[in-house]
């Protein structure tokens, strides 16, 4: 949900005109989507874990000495379909790899910078309908 959405739904909340019948049908929809939101986190942090132990056991095998340490990479990726296909791919995917990286540090150097003066309010793209 983005922050329009909720900015939307706090000023209907607000509004002295609202009814408890689409005070209901709100909480309804909210509940519907902290459901599919949890849904959606819960299969990411199972991608998340599988990719990191396929991590983990390749880099233990490469420390051993085993004959195919990428084996458990290549097959998690695989497994998705995100194993780089030819040599533009490649490329690519060490450029993004590389870009990735130094935006990262960007990121994780840069002062957090606090909004000065008043936050103005407006609704950008409404992707739901309140009741009226």
């Amino acid at each position: 949900m983005t922050r329009s959405e909720f900015d939307d739904i706090r000023a209907f909340l607000a509004d002295g005109a609202t009814h408890a019948g689409d005070l209901l049908s709100i909480a309804r929809t909210l509940t519907d989507d902290l459901e599919h939101a949890r849904m959606r986190e819960a299969v990411l942090r199972t991608h998340y874990l599988r990719l990191l132990t396929a991590a983990r056991a390749t880099v233990a095998a490469d420390t051993v000495g085993a004959p195919d340490p990428m084996a458990f990479l290549k097959h998690e990726l695989g497994e998705r379909g995100q194993l780089p296909e030819d040599g533009e791919a490649v490329q690519r995917i060490l450029s993004d790899a590389r870009t990735a990286a130094a935006l990262l540090e960007c990121l994780e150097n840069a002062a957090p910078q606090r909004p000065r003066g008043t936050r103005l309010r407006r609704c950008v793209g409404m992707r739901r309908t309140l009741p009226r």
